[in-house]
């Protein structure tokens, strides 16, 4: 992915196209590389944009979902954005949820893709195992419904950061702060159309969460994707893309006119 790097004070993003923002969030061991196939294919009817969370920057008292939803807070002040279609994946959902519910009139829809904020496994119970490279190998793998997708590159960006003290501190203080902060009794506030995108082979946040969401997020709808893990954007993104492009074009449809 070569789109530029844009920097606007502290925040540094990728922002693309024109049209209606299109804000993308990443998860915990995500990267904007993680939507280099959506920003390409809506890139071209509209402005997407892809801020680069500070998972590993802010100090350990804000190094939560919350303190990360007032970044984005913050960075979608600055950036002026209105009519926003918010999307995000694991971590980045559930920042996402945490958003839409204090700032309702900024978000025009929400999309979730393999979202915390009800339910997930983590990495495990003897997570993380700094130095067995073996380890971070099979647990990146269990992202996806095809293992091959946890490339050599994947599995070093994983390793490297379970390698680093701080990172590793930080990385666990935000894992066990969307495990806090269940949003279960909240989500029937959301009035937006949000549109649930969900491997049915995800092992993080199974199936059952979607139709959780589903079933408390009022204006919402529910899709499920074969042979597919975490990481729908990733591992299926044709398939991803076309779900997303109808939802969004449904959303620009003008009304029916009544005779």
């Amino acid at each position: 992915m070569n789109y530029e790097i844009k920097t606007n004070d502290k925040f540094r993003f990728i922002e693309e196209g024109e049209g209606e923002p299109l804000l993308v969030l990443h998860g915990l061991f995500g990267a904007l590389s993680n939507f280099s196939d959506l920003i390409e294919h809506f890139r071209h009817k509209y402005k997407v944009v892809a801020p680069l969370l500070p998972l590993y920057d802010l100090d350990i008292f804000h190094t939560t979902v919350v303190g990360l939803a007032k970044y984005v807070a913050n960075f979608i002040e600055a950036g002026g954005y209105e009519g926003i279609h918010l999307l995000g994946n694991s971590l980045g959902g559930h920042v996402g949820l945490l958003y839409v519910l204090k700032h309702p009139e900024k978000v025009k829809s929400l999309i979730l893709t393999g979202s915390s904020g009800l339910f997930e496994n983590g990495m495990g119970d003897s997570y993380p195992k700094r130095g067995d490279y073996e380890y971070i190998r099979k647990k990146t793998e269990l992202t996806f419904y095809d293992p091959n997708m946890a490339t050599k590159e994947l599995v070093d960006e994983v390793f490297d950061i379970t390698n680093n003290r701080l990172k590793v501190i930080k990385t666990i203080s935000l894992a066990k702060s969307a495990i806090r902060n269940n949003l279960g009794e909240e989500l029937s506030q959301i009035t937006q159309p949000t549109l649930l995108i969900w491997g049915n082979n995800d092992n993080v946040t199974p199936p059952f969460v979607a139709k959780e969401f589903n079933k408390l997020i009022p204006n919402s709808e529910v899709y499920f994707i074969d042979k597919c893990g975490h990481a729908p954007m990733m591992e299926v993104p044709v398939e991803f893309n076309k779900i997303l492009e109808e939802f969004l074009g449904k959303l620009k449809a003008p009304a029916a006119t009544i005779a």
